[in-house]
Formats: structure tokens, C-alpha cells, sequence
């Protein structure tokens, strides 16, 4: 494993990074007292107004258990140029894979030239047969994408940016994105004076925006909704932000109902049509008439008025097809296939383990990998190598062989590290990145995103449901 690149300290001559030095010469200036002080009002802050999310796991039962997402107050910086560049790779991903998802939905090409396995896509879980040569406003399926970044060290000392994974179901996590820099213009307000940070305030009017463009046609003035599984969802925080933010209802399954193939919602002053639902509910639980019979969560109806193209749901049905870990590996050869481009973000180097090659090569390597399942998230079900006891390992070779399918491996990258303020001091600590693109009648995106930190020394998992944490992500304007 390469050793980690320091997004803030160079080694040489140089010891500090060019972006980074008029904020590291503030930050020798502060006294670790009033580090610590700034920390505890984030906290009581960050508490007052509810920023929680729930935590759902093996040891939990019943409703889950009600956490912060730690807030570190050392931000990480991007210079304008890098940004740039990744901003353009980033709408070259994305719109290759909404490409993939109308093409998988319709004529199939990509599968006919063979660059895909077809049966890794027609007997996936994630494939929706409810939505074969079903048109979608603009051909975009995922409207919301959040794309997770990582940067590993190379040879010549600048750092490579990697893709990690792509999520383009119900991605989460703005609303982090969103309240770390308020609570940073809070705390330190003479560093927006000194710094040209790339501002992030304006993503609701982003996202509003980008929801009322793919609204059903002839719809002059789309009424947009965020859909929410209720109260007890991990990410509730986030659709009630999201909602307010955008000045629209946050509505529940049971307060939308179809009448003459068009959604409504119920109101005080009675019903009102629909025309966007921006859901944070997965395909499953959308219309019991269609998925699952037993879901409370949804609206029945729901599919068969979305189908006869009288409501547009953000993101669309099957998108899940193309964030797969599964279907990941395949993404540069999208790119190229739909576009005719070389991809400008590359892929972590990804091995299959459904392919008997791949296998022999994961089974051998167990202990230097980390390896996924295909359908998981939240850091759950997956073997870090380097990190696990040969007990852990030997466990996990047995699951492996009984479904070789259900899993990739990767190569354990030695994640980028920032300087956090933990309780030793400053300290690296492994980070990675989640911008958030948006598609519709454009692709855009604000300058940014959520960076997440694995506050456990060593440790490179950044889930915050595995006790990571948040900063502010600053880009820098020329």
C-alpha cells in the first residue's frame, strides 16, 4: 500500500501545500483552547438544530439509535484548477450512465456489443422490467447523482483522484454539505474574508430548478414534493431540509393519492396536483400494486400514472441498474461506447469476483484487499483486508465462495488524509469525497460537496453509520 497523500503538508523544501498556506498560517496562530471551545459550540449548534441521522445495524433493534455526524473544524481545500477538472469528469460520468440507463430501458446496444454482460444486467436485482420502453422527460434518469471520490498517492507526489462508486438511487448527504459551511461562516468568519471560497449556498436553488425542467410535458408551472419514508428514515433530517429549503411540501406516502392517472397530494384546502416527486424512498416501496404488497411507505398507483408520463419521480425507477457495484467496473467502457470521449476520471482498479480469474486472484490476495457486495452500502458487508484478523478473513472466504456474485474487490488504497482536530491535536486523518451532480435540461453542480473523515486513526472507512465524520469542503476561486 502506497503511502497516503496529505492534501495540506508537501514533503521537501515546501513543507505546505500553495492552496493551503494562507490557512495554515492562521491555524498555527490559534490556540488549541479555542479550537476545542469552537468544537463545543459546533456541537451544542449542530444539536439545537437537529442534525441527526439514525443508525441501523446488526447490534441495533427496533427504531435505531439517534446520532450526530462529528464535525471537524479543519476544512479541506481544493485548488480551482483541480476542480475544474474533476468537474468535467464528473458530468462526463454522469451523463454516460443516464446514457446507460435509457439504453439498458430501450434498445439495449450496449449489451448487443458485448461490453457489458447481459445477464449481469437482466437478471440483476436492481433491473426494473416495469420500465422497458418507458420514456423519461430529457432521457435523464438520475437527476441526482452522488459521486464518491477518492485520492491515493503516486509516484511523482501529486495524487491521483479515483472514482469509488457511484450513487444514483436516493445519493444522501447535501444537507452536511450544506450546514458544515454555515456552521464554519459561524465559527470563523475572518477566513471568508481572507480566503475566495466557491460558494455552495445556492444547491436547493440548483436542485429546484433542475426538478421543475424535467417536470411532465406541458406542465407550465410544476408543483415539486420531496417524498419521504416519514420520521423514522436515517436521512429524515435531510428530506426535511431539502423541502424547506426549496420552499416545497415534504410529503409521505399516505398523503398522495391517483386520481384519472394524475398524483395528488392531500391539503388543507383540498387536493392539489402533483406534477415532480423528488423520492428518498427506494424502488421497492413505491406502489404496493407494482413492487412490494406489503409497503406502507407508498402510494398506490404511483407507477402506472408515472409510466403514462403524468408525474416525473426524481430519480427514476431503475436507476439502481447503474450504480451497482457490479456494473461499476464497466462505467470507463460507457463512457467511451456513448460518448466517444476517454474517461477524465478513472475507476479504482476493480476485480469481479462472478469472473473465475478474478476469484482465484481475490481468494488468494483476501488479506490485501477490501472486498464489497455488490448490492451493499453504508460500509456494511464488506471485508476491509489489511485491517481484519485472520479469523475475519478466513469468515469471509467462506461467504465469498458460497457467492462469489455478490462481491468485487479492490485494492486497498491508501486513502488522502487532511488534518483533523481530534482529542490528541491535529492529527491526518483518511478522507474522501461526495460531489453532488445534477441533471436536467443541463448538468450542474456547485463547487464542492461532502467531504467525510475517518476520525479513527488508521482506520479508512468514512461511513458516518461507521463513527466517520464531516468537513467543510472548500473550493478555491481563482
Amino acid at each position: 500500500m502506497q503511502t497516503a497523500f496529505d492534501e495540506m503538508n508537501a514533503a521537501g523544501s515546501n513543507p505546505v501545500r500553495a492552496h493551503y498556506a494562507a490557512y495554515a498560517r492562521w491555524l498555527a496562530d490559534q490556540p488549541e483552547s479555542l479550537m476545542r471551545e469552537r468544537r463545543e459550540q459546533a456541537e451544542l449548534i449542530f444539536r439545537r438544530v437537529g442534525i441527526t441521522f439514525a443508525v441501523y445495524g446488526d447490534k441495533d433493534a427496533g427504531e435505531g439509535t439517534e446520532r450526530l455526524i462529528p464535525f471537524d473544524l479543519i476544512p479541506r481545500v481544493i485548488p480551482h484548477a483541480e476542480w475544474t477538472t474533476m468537474q468535467a469528469g464528473l458530468a462526463q460520468r454522469v451523463t454516460a450512465l443516464n446514457r446507460f440507463i435509457h439504453d439498458v430501458y430501450h434498445g439495449q446496444e450496449i449489451l448487443k456489443a458485448g461490453l457489458v454482460p447481459a445477464d449481469e444486467i437482466l437478471n440483476n436485482a436492481q433491473f426494473r422490467k416495469e420500465m422497458m420502453g418507458v420514456d423519461v422527460p430529457g432521457n435523464v434518469y438520475s437527476h441526482i447523482a452522488g459521486v464518491d471520490i477518492v485520492r491515493a498517492g503516486n509516484a511523482d507526489g501529486t495524487g491521483d483522484y479515483y472514482v469509488l462508486e457511484d450513487n444514483l438511487r436516493v445519493p444522501s448527504g447535501v444537507s452536511y454539505m450544506l450546514e458544515n459551511r454555515k456552521m464554519m461562516m459561524r465559527l470563523f468568519p475572518e477566513l471568508f474574508v481572507n480566503h475566495r471560497i466557491a460558494p455552495v449556498a445556492h444547491y436547493p436553488d440548483l436542485l429546484l430548478d433542475t426538478l421543475r425542467s424535467v417536470a411532465p410535458p406541458g406542465v407550465a408551472d410544476p408543483t415539486v414534493v420531496v417524498m419521504t419514508p416519514g420520521m423514522y428514515n436515517s436521512a429524515y433530517f435531510e428530506h426535511a431540509f431539502l423541502a424547506q429549503q426549496m420552499g416545497v411540501e415534504l410529503v409521505e406516502g399516505q398523503d398522495l393519492f391517483v386520481d384519472g392517472g394524475f398524483v395528488y397530494m392531500r391539503t388543507t384546502r383540498g387536493p392539489k396536483r402533483v406534477d415532480v416527486i423528488y423520492r428518498r424512498i427506494d424502488d421497492d416501496f413505491l406502489d404496493p400494486h407494482v413492487f412490494r404488497a406489503d409497503s406502507q411507505l407508498g402510494c398506490a398507483g404511483l407507477v402506472e400514472a408515472y409510466k403514462a408520463g403524468k408525474v416525473t419521480l426524481s430519480n427514476a425507477i431503475g436507476t439502481g441498474i447503474a450504480d451497482d457495484k457490479s456494473i461499476y467496473p464497466y462505467v470507463p467502457k460507457m463512457v467511451e461506447f456513448y460518448l466517444g470521449e476517454k474517461p477524465i476520471l478513472q475507476n479504482v482498479p476493480t476485480y469481479v469476483c462472478r469472473e473465475k480469474d478474478d476469484l482465484a486472484y481475490t481468494l488468494a490476495h483476501l488479506s490485501e484487499l477490501v472486498v464489497k457486495e455488490v448490492h451493499g452500502a453504508g460500509g456494511y458487508g464488506m471485508l476491509v483486508g489489511p485491517a481484519a484478523t485472520a479469523a475475519e478473513v478466513e469468515d469471509f472466504r467462506a461467504r465469498l465462495l458460497a457467492n462469489p456474485g455478490n462481491y468485487i474487490a479492490q485494492p486497498t488504497l491508501s486513502l488522502s488524509t487532511c488534518p483533523t482536530f481530534v482529542e490528541s491535536g491535529v492529527a491526518p486523518r483518511h478522507i474522501d469525497l461526495r460531489p453532488f451532480v445534477l441533471s436536467g435540461s443541463s448538468v450542474r453542480m456547485v463547487p464542492g460537496g461532502l467531504t467525510r473523515v475517518a476520525l479513527k486513526e488508521g482506520s479508512l472507512v468514512v461511513n458516518s453509520s461507521q463513527g466517520g465524520g464531516t468537513k467543510d469542503t472548500w473550493v478555491l476561486e481563482d
